[in-house]
């Protein structure tokens, strides 16, 4: 446990470190809310965008006014990790679901230290771990322990009813960090709704042997999640095809889903360095950060 804080705070002061180099020190963090709400309206001053004029407060014959708002900033961070059997493949030492155990402790730790509320839910076909939302390096600990420690009960996946688990648990808009592989089928309204009412970011975590299957004849493969097995033949060419193009669609289906209702989306390859691809993402939140400030 101890080798594991170690080394989750080593990754986590590289992401800093290099957020604070490429962003020139203007850093944002991803736990900061980018929605805004409603503050006060004031007079309507030259160069104010007409599309926020208060037409309710101005027809009362006092003047033009526009409406103010301000960042939303103290929102929870909710870590929701698919721990089903699919996650357990890996080209290296570790397989998906240790990258997605390790991001999450680094961002537990980055949140501890912005003073971000932070819970953890882990799910398969049910829900296998839920903390609620707390500040403090403690926190941080009692969810990388929590984590290390997990085993799954199910190796089944059901992202659409763990996604509306979580709508049920979470009913203040929070900021949502979703990390999976996203190896299922039918759960895309039920990711839409979870991205209107909430902050969404998207973790697609991949393997490079999902994206390039070799070719090694007739061999058996077995499902993880259902435990049956196929014989295959994995070097014919129509199979090849077919299943590259299954996998490229689905990827794409997911990019365009989360581009449609203006979730964040980000690639995570398990048999790359997480760090830079974290970066992105504190990168692509600290651009639209400013844009809505």
């Amino acid at each position: 446990m101890r080798e594991l804080v170690k080394k989750l705070r080593k990754y986590e002061i590289r992401i800093r470190k290099a957020i604070t180099t490429q962003m020139q020190g203007d850093f944002h963090s991803v736990f900061k809310g980018t929605g805004l709400e409603f503050d006060d309206v004031r007079a309507y001053q030259y160069g104010d965008d007409v599309r926020s004029i208060d037409w309710n407060v101005s027809a009362k014959g006092h003047g033009t006014f526009v409406k103010t708002y301000r960042e939303e900033k103290e929102q929870s961070v909710f870590l929701m990790l698919d721990v089903s059997a699919s996650q357990r493949i890996g080209t290296g030492p570790l397989q998906k679901l240790d990258i997605g155990k390790e991001i999450c402790g680094v961002l537990a730790l980055s949140a501890a230290r912005q003073q971000s509320q932070i819970g953890v839910i882990c799910l398969s076909d049910r829900k296998e771990k839920y903390l609620k939302p707390a500040k403090g390096i403690e926190q941080a600990y009692t969810i990388i322990k929590a984590l290390s420690e997990l085993e799954p009960k199910s190796s089944k996946t059901d992202l659409a009813a763990g996604i509306r688990l979580t709508l049920d648990i979470i009913k203040r808009r929070s900021i949502i960090l979703l990390l999976s592989d996203f190896v299922d089928v039918n759960y895309e309204k039920e990711l839409s709704m979870l991205a209107r009412r909430h902050d969404l970011i998207v973790l697609h975590l991949q393997d490079v042997r999902e994206q390039t299957l070799p070719a090694m004849g007739i061999v058996p493969i077995q499902d993880k999640e259902t435990g049956r097995t196929r014989w295959l033949n994995t070097s014919g060419k129509e199979f090849q095809e077919l299943y590259l193009q299954q996998y490229r669609q689905n990827q794409e289906q997911l990019v365009r889903l989360c581009h449609k209702f203006q979730a964040n989306y980000l690639a995570i390859n398990t048999n790359e360095d997480y760090v830079p691809q974290l970066v992105n993402l504190f990168r692509l939140r600290n651009k639209i950060t400013k844009k809505s400030a």
